[in-house]
């Protein structure tokens, strides 16, 4: 079946940048009204979405489509979010299950499953840097 083909249940496989700013901006609407993860960008990080939004679009479309789009360290940046306000594993499980609902809300194929298998991945190592290093 091919990438851009609808399955049984009319979702598609993620196949473009286009894709990956509706899974982005998807998640983050989710993340925004949070009661765990929602503080953490609106009052601790204090985020600029017209900036971080257009990022995380690079990271997923470089992780799930090989595109090379994204420059930057993520393990830095959440090593030092860690410094001003502890992570707790709880953030990261929230984050996996916001993530990984909203790409099952939208997506169905090989592309997604390699996107909920890099987001687990990606907060494994995360966690395994910053909650075994306090």
């Amino acid at each position: 079946m091919a990438t851009t083909s609808k399955t049984k249940n009319g979702k598609k496989d993620i196949s473009s940048r286009k894709d990956i700013e509706l899974l982005v901006a998807t998640f983050y609407d989710k993340v925004k009204v949070d009661e765990t993860l929602g503080p953490v960008f609106t009052e601790v990080v204090r985020i600029n979405w017209e900036k971080h939004l257009p990022l995380m679009c690079d990271f997923w479309e470089n992780a799930i489509l090989f595109t090379g789009s994204y420059q930057g360290n993520p393990m830095d940046l959440h090593t030092h979010l860690s410094k001003a306000m502890p992570l707790l594993q709880l953030h990261f499980q929230k984050w996996n299950q916001l993530f990984l609902g909203s790409v099952d809300e939208l997506f169905k194929g090989e592309k997604a499953l390699l996107a909920k298998q890099r987001a687990i991945k990606i907060s494994e190592v995360l966690q395994s840097k910053i909650l075994d290093h306090k």
